[in-house]
């Protein structure tokens, strides 16, 4: 048995056994490993510094950006990437770019094809070999048009095997949801109608991981993502993985298995590629995805774009204070993915336990005054709760619970600041930085509240915008492309370094990191208010032997003992080190 036997032995199969009995252990071993064994990395030692503070990430469709129709949305997307994010971002999350039959991508027909409509794989191979690569593992469900699925209503295997049937007189009133359609999805097949398991719709058929031959499937999936440049692999509704009768079905353990076993796999073939988990849910089961540092490698921060939202649309920092204070630094070799907007809308439930149920509700009436739609799921009580807020991120701050205002791209760029400047790794939606309004009509075209926040660019019409030096587009992107720039220049900045709390008062929100060579600090300090505030320095453990300035531009402290006004929303990065360095950034 050589070195890579021994070490996939040892690895895999205590993980298998916790999930199988010993007869279906013995052959999926086999199996896994056959599937491995030409693909294993020259180095089996985990690799801990997958990233650095000059990581950031765009998150997109494939055809956010639309050009003429003789060119697909993927090569569109690529020369928009070139011409103006080429020095801003280093990562992309191409949201699902298979073929699919509903959910703008998320019920997958097939894994390993590209949908003609965006591209091929040539497209996908571009955009991976100038940026770092996330591709999503749409890997709870596959969509009822997908072939796994035809074979199953045909009773012809593999598929017949790969469903979860469940006679629908079953008490299922545990299971938690994300969404108020039916659990159990009515088809019809060559042997009677059966009643299959869909969490998330009708048109999204949950697979059987109990099935290992289900798991086989998923190992060679990521295999090929791996071989065509990903450097992400990102869990899709991953909580919702495993089932068990008379059960939530929601963070099982099997769950968190299957989450380790994944890693394992991954790191024994390219140790450089990172799992990252998605489970919208409240903080303390979002949390449980690092496991023991041995589950995922990326959580998201799914308490942060709601309690930003909170704390500017208030002009109070006392909650994000608090939750900032809860988090524990990540574990080494993990971090935390920051975000304030996606394709999705904004959660509601990572909010839970920190908002109160007055303050959540003043969140959502505010939003639905700036346009918001609102989406809801059923609780365990049968009753709907709610769920996200639909919204594009830019107009969630048109203004405050007082009502609109003018401050609306001061106190935007404010939420996009903070987001890069906590501990973690920066992602930013397409919409996010080119200042995207609500997209209603699309809403009104498609049915679906989310369609609010997946508005399709017309290159032309976006080029006219980002030329228009007063436009909203162009002054968004300016300016968090520079400060993205800048921000990537700080070892302060690092996704680990170390950070801790300041406490300002309930106006100003602030932090200080300090790089883990401890010869870089950062005073990221924030305005929350509509208001100018005052910042006596004495509050900060500033010490007379550094010169102190800020990177935004603001220039070189005079007085480390005397005062800073802040205009309302600005943010300041004060730093111990040099900003004659950033001068080319700075305009």
């Amino acid at each position: 048995m050589n070195e890579y036997e021994t070490t996939f032995l040892l690895r895999v199969q205590p993980l298998l056994r916790q999930l199988y009995d010993d007869k279906t252990v013995e052959i999926a071993i086999d199996n896994i490993f056959n599937l491995l064994q030409n693909n294993f990395c020259s180095s089996l030692e985990e690799n801990i510094y997958k990233w650095s503070e000059d990581n950031v990430i765009l998150i997109t469709y494939g055809d956010s950006i639309k050009g003429n129709a003789d060119e697909k949305p993927l090569v569109t997307l690529h020369n928009f990437l070139t011409k103006h994010l080429q020095d801003t971002i280093t990562g992309v999350h191409l949201l699902p770019f298979f073929p699919y039959s509903s959910d703008d991508g998320f019920a997958v027909i097939d894994y390993l094809a590209v949908n003609p409509d965006l591209g091929d794989w040539e497209d996908i191979k571009k955009i991976s070999n100038q940026f770092n690569l996330m591709v999503d593992l749409v890997i709870n469900h596959i969509s009822s048009k997908s072939e796994w699925f035809r074979q199953f209503k045909q009773g012809i295997k593999p598929g017949v095997d790969y469903f979860i049937e469940v006679d629908p007189s079953t008490d299922l009133s545990a299971v938690v949801r994300p969404r108020s359609s039916p659990l159990l999805a009515k088809v019809d097949t060559v042997n009677g109608q059966k009643h299959v398991w869909a969490t998330f719709s009708h048109d999204q058929i949950d697979l059987d991981f109990t099935n290992p031959d289900v798991l086989l499937e998923f190992i060679k999936i990521i295999l090929f993502y791996v071989q065509i440049g990903a450097k992400y692999i990102r869990l899709d509704a991953i909580g919702y993985l495993w089932k068990k009768i008379g059960t939530s079905s929601i963070h099982l353990r099997e769950t968190h298995t299957m989450i380790k076993l994944l890693r394992e796999i991954l790191q024994m073939v390219d140790s450089s590629v990172a799992l990252i988990t998605e489970t919208n849910v409240p903080n303390r089961e979002n949390l449980s995805y690092f496991g023991n540092r041995n589950e995922a490698h990326l959580i998201y921060n799914f308490s942060l774009p709601p309690l930003i939202i909170n704390a500017l649309i208030r002009g109070e920092s006392n909650h994000l204070m608090t939750w900032m204070m809860s988090m524990p630094p990540a574990p080494l070799g993990c971090a935390y993915l920051n975000f304030t907007a996606s394709h999705d809308g904004i959660g509601l439930r990572p909010a839970e336990g920190i908002l109160t149920p007055e303050e959540s509700a003043t969140l959502v009436e505010t939003m639905k005054q700036f346009g918001a739609e609102i989406s809801m799921r059923t609780g365990n009580d049968g009753q709907e709760h709610l769920y996200e807020v639909n919204i594009s991120l830019f107009d969630a701050f048109k203004g405050t619970i007082k009502g609109e205002d003018e401050w609306q791209i001061e106190r935007f760029l404010c939420s996009q600041i903070i987001a890069m400047s906590i501990e973690g790794i920066p992602a930013f939606y397409i919409h996010s930085l080119l200042a995207t309004p609500n997209d209603v009509e699309h809403v009104r075209q498609t049915g679906r509240k989310r369609s609010i926040n997946r508005h399709q660019w017309n290159e032309v019409a976006l080029a006219q915008q980002l030329n228009n030096p007063n436009s909203n587009q162009s002054r968004v992107l300016k300016e968090l492309s520079r400060l993205i720039r800048i921000r990537r220049r700080q070892k302060a900045f690092h996704p680990n370094a170390t950070q801790y709390t300041l406490h300002l008062g309930n106006s100003l929100f602030g932090f200080w990191r300090q790089s883990m060579s401890r010869d870089q600090s950062i005073f990221s300090i924030h305005n929350v208010t509509d208001r100018p505030q005052i910042l006596y320095l004495s509050e900060l453990n500033i010490y007379d032997t550094d010169n102190w300035c800020d990177l935004m531009g603001s220039g070189q402290l005079e007085d480390i003992r005397g005062k800073l006004t802040f205009d309302p929303y600005q943010s300041v990065w004060l730093t111990n080190k040099s900003c004659a360095i950033l001068d080319k950034y700075t305009t």
